[in-house]
């Protein structure tokens, strides 16, 4: 059974600041703890159901992780998810590092994207399409956020990812690739002869690409549209522009 410190501190990695002084964050439900346990991520403690822990125990041997036992209610108690009944982990975060494209790859880079279900959605859908490394604009939302990891459906544990001054890394690092930019109005996509690497930026939800990082894009892209609807969700958007480009080069 779960101790009341022990709810404490797990609740209190709910909230991005603790996350930050313990550097530590939850990941929650069967699929997504089954992901970082096989990951090269930290595991400082899991919680389980006695069924999950028994249909797992390799994984858990294999990190050596803590394990509690605790119930159902217990789960939903110290987790954020309203249904799970599995299990969650409190893993370790890793050093913010700085992550530069290969002359071969595409990299994603992120420029205020809030929403923390389309971050998540971004990161599945990168990994969907073999990208490794996604840059964050400071105001992105928080990668360790449980609605992010919820989101990634265990995503998160194959992709990489660096918060930054990302005008400033353009500036200075983005050298000899191209930069492909979403906006409104930009080369059709289906048209567009992408080359081999570079970096595609996405933009906020509602504002798109600011300023800032506009003026090292070297290329507008758009999704030309044939219908009514007014504009696309910025994961569907990142999946549409990344599904045309992986056919362009592959």
């Amino acid at each position: 059974m779960l101790s009341k410190n022990q709810i404490k501190y797990i609740q209190s990695l709910h909230q991005k600041k603790y996350r930050q002084q313990y550097g530590a964050f939850l990941v929650e439900g069967a699929k997504s703890v089954q992901e970082v346990l096989q990951s090269d991520f930290q595991v400082e403690l899991l919680v389980a159901t006695d069924a999950f822990y028994k249909e797992n125990i390799r994984l858990t041997d294999r990190q050596q992780t803590p394990v509690e036992i605790a119930s159902v209610a217990d789960l939903g108690r110290a987790g954020t998810l309203e249904s799970n009944n599995a299990a969650l982990a409190v893993v370790r975060t890793k050093e913010n590092q700085p992550l530069l494209a290969d002359p071969d790859e595409i990299a994603l880079i992120l420029d205020d994207i809030r929403d923390p279900g389309n971050l998540g959605t971004i990161l599945r859908i990168a990994d969907w399409y073999g990208v490794r490394k996604i840059l964050c604009s400071e105001t992105t939302a928080d990668v360790y956020n449980p609605k992010v990891i919820s989101a990634s459906k265990g995503s998160f544990t194959r992709v990489n990812w660096w918060y930054g001054d990302i005008a400033k890394f353009l500036g200075e690092s983005a050298a000899g690739l191209s930069v492909y930019g979403a906006f409104l109005n930009g080369t059709d996509v289906h048209t567009l002869p992408f080359g081999k690497a570079g970096y595609l930026v996405m933009g906020n939800e509602s504002n798109g690409i600011g300023p800032a990082v506009e003026r090292f894009v070297s290329q507008r892209v758009t999704i030309p549209s044939y219908g009514g609807a007014e504009s696309l969700n910025v994961g569907i958007a990142t999946a549409v522009l990344l599904d045309n480009w992986r056919r362009n080069v592959t």
